[in-house]
């Protein structure tokens, strides 16, 4: 049985939302709500003919008792395919609502922030979609056509006892009083073991997939003892705290079954003592005892799958809870469009203009004020005063304001600036403070300084992984939350430091980054990342399967196929964080003539440790705490002696 104290906190709530999902196919259930109450009604009208087949028997009238055996064999014949109909019925049914379900969950997990999923952990977002949904899935196939037959068997079974014999049911209402007393009483005890034993499971879960995670520091460190005695430790506290819930829960079928036996063996008693003086028919006794005989069925089944369905409404709980979480809001407006290799706009929607700060503002008459056609030249600043210099874009207009503003399309340049960033992931607690910074199209902007500076916290922000608390992120003069993310994402290629491949070939990994890349162009991408000539020496080269996020490959392989995945986008933008973090110093000297190529013409960012990485970059930023402390070129830095010098020195030595 499942836990009794597994329930939902607002019960009402969540089953108005699954009701919502069943609404969706609402003949289905209409149709197994008819079948099963059919279903039940012929097993109630079927024990109930056991009267006139015994009256008639009992009277010695053969053909009425050839008629009521065959239309006893009728009404349960009508039972037997109304049970087979609402149990396919049930199966298509509810298999529907989970494929909703699990489309719903899924698509709404993906518009998710990425706070979201750093707030939680893996395995608790894997199991709304495996725990929680099979707990409703278990209940749809098993437990919601078995509640509404076991309530309909309950209530017409005591309405038929008392229509039979109304002074021996009195007897009858007494043991179910009993049966349900114990129920609640078993219930409660349970209730408190089978919280703890959950807690001690979860515990143990996660001790199991840790220990099985980490199995390679566990053998280099000889901890395989050590960790069989604490799995022991963990394994006996669940099996006293198991051994405590089931105890109850186990009781109760047994404990309402030998009530039952009682209550039949007193019923039986008495009614043939009434049959004997002859207060009742022995036909009708027949049909009474049998009902009595069936009253723990139905108690048995509806206390069951009442807590069956009270776990899938937890689980639902759960799973519309994550559901009703926020999505990541996009307001931008400002599209990205692709006019040609490596050619790319800013598409400003129509009646709107980019002012200040990148700002959107309505157009005031939604005309054009001195055209012009793009040129190479672009937007450095989309400020009035800038516009009113002369900067070159697409086409002028004039605001609402009389201000001058940039209306049509923008060439994307890859101009990024930070105007006075503070950034905090918590509330109160800054980690970015003040920064301002520019990179200039084609620019190669370097970030060094100790771990938890703040270097792919800045980088977060250029993405609008997230959103800043203050201040302003400018792309080609645009507000960066003006533009949509998608386009915004579209423009930056990106190679993290933790790398993460999918299961599928080698060729698929690499096609992650443009899925409708030919295979020319995955090789090419490769080729640039210097990873065709390890790929090609594995067993089925590029449709090589990469499993268990690529423990078949090295690290520094891993790393390899990220920076093709990046290259084969072909992005105006490029973030390099730790690109070459797992890679050694003669595979890093291999392909560094690929990035550079990759780089070339594109404003990239970078964050590396190794003093070969940074020493060409156009700007060297030196971060501390979540300030820039010192900038300029690996020359201009190394010469001040200051921080940078001994961070270099460091690098020399890694190196």
């Amino acid at each position: 049985m499942p836990a009794p104290g597994n329930k939902p906190k607002n019960l009402l709530h969540t089953l108005r939302e699954l009701m919502a999902y069943l609404g969706r196919h609402k003949l289905l259930f209409l149709a197994v709500a008819v079948l099963v109450t059919i279903s039940a009604v012929a097993n109630l009208v079927g024990t109930y003919m056991i009267r006139p087949v015994v009256d008639a028997l009992a009277a010695g009238n053969y053909d009425a008792f050839v008629k009521n055996i065959l239309l006893t064999a009728a009404i349960y014949c009508v039972g037997v395919l109304a049970t087979f109909g609402y149990t396919q019925t049930m199966v298509h049914a509810g298999q529907k609502v989970l494929v909703d379900i699990r489309r719903d969950l899924f698509a709404h997990i993906q518009t998710l922030p990425l706070r979201y999923f750093d707030s939680r952990s893996r395995g608790d977002i894997m199991s709304y979609f495996t725990n929680d949904v099979d707990t409703v899935a278990e209940a749809m196939n098993n437990s919601f056509a078995m509640v509404i037959q076991s309530f309909i068997m309950i209530v017409g079974t005591l309405t038929m006892i008392f229509i039979l014999n109304w002074q021996l049911s009195l007897i009858v209402v007494v043991g179910y009083a009993v049966m349900f007393a114990y129920i609640s009483f078993s219930t409660r005890r349970s209730r408190r073991y089978f919280q703890k034993q959950q807690a001690v499971l979860g515990e143990l879960d996660g001790y199991v997939e840790e220990m099985v995670t980490g199995q390679k520091v566990v053998k280099v460190f000889n901890h395989e003892s050590a960790n069989v005695a604490e799995f022991g430790d963990k394994n006996e506290q669940l099996r006293v705290a198991g051994t405590g819930a089931q105890a109850y829960a186990a009781s109760m079928i047994p404990a309402v079954v030998s009530i039952s036996y009682v209550n039949y063996a007193i019923v039986a008693a008495v009614g043939g003592w009434m049959a004997i003086t002859g207060a009742t028919d022995v036909g009708a006794l027949a049909s009474y005892l049998v009902f009595v005989r069936q009253t723990a069925m139905p108690i048995n089944q509806f206390t069951q799958q009442s807590n069956f369905l009270l776990s899938a409404l937890a689980g639902a709980e759960r799973v519309f809870a994550a559901m009703h979480e926020k999505p990541e809001v996009d307001e931008g407006r400002v599209r990205l469009e692709q006019t040609g290799r490596g050619s790319w706009v800013w598409r400003i929607p129509g009646g709107w203009g980019i002012g200040a700060w990148g700002s959107l503002v309505q157009v005031a008459d939604g005309g054009t004020n001195g055209g012009g056609g793009t040129n190479g030249d672009g937007v450095v600043s989309c400020t009035p005063a800038a516009l009113e210099a002369g900067a070159k874009v697409n086409a002028t207009a004039r605001g609402v304001d009389g201000t001058l503003l940039a209306v049509g399309a923008l060439p994307l340049r890859g101009d990024v600036r930070f105007h006075d960033v503070s950034f905090g992931y918590e509330p109160g607690h800054e980690v970015l403070h003040g920064i301002n910074l520019f990179a200039e199209p084609g620019q190669t902007i370097a970030f060094v300084g100790s771990t938890g500076a703040g270097k792919t916290t800045i980088t977060n922000l250029i993405n609008r992984f997230y959103d800043v608390q203050e201040g302003e992120i400018t792309f080609d003069g645009i507000n960066v939350k003006n533009i949509e993310k998608d386009s915004l994402r579209r423009s930056l290629g990106i190679v993290l430091q933790d790398t993460h491949l999918f299961t599928g070939t080698i060729a698929e990994n690499i096609r992650f980054g443009k899925l409708d890349a030919t295979d020319e162009e995955v090789r090419a991408a490769a080729k640039i990342a210097n990873a065709d000539s390890f790929i090609r020496r594995l067993p089925q080269g590029y449709d090589t399967m990469v499993t268990s996020d690529g423990a078949n490959l090295s690290q520094g392989q891993r790393q390899l196929l990220a920076i093709a995945r990046a290259a084969v986008a072909d992005p105006p933008v490029l973030i390099l964080d730790e690109a070459t973090s797992s890679i050694d110093t003669r595979t890093e000297m291999l392909i560094s003539r690929g990035m550079k190529q990759l780089m070339e013409g594109r404003t990239t960012f970078m964050i590396a440790h190794r003093l070969s990485t940074v020493r060409d970059a156009d700007a060297i930023m030196v971060l501390d705490h979540g300030r820039i402390i010192e900038r300029g070129t690996h020359d201009e830095l190394y010469a001040l002696g200051g921080t940078y010098w001994e961070l270099c020195q460091g690098l020399k030595e890694l190196d």
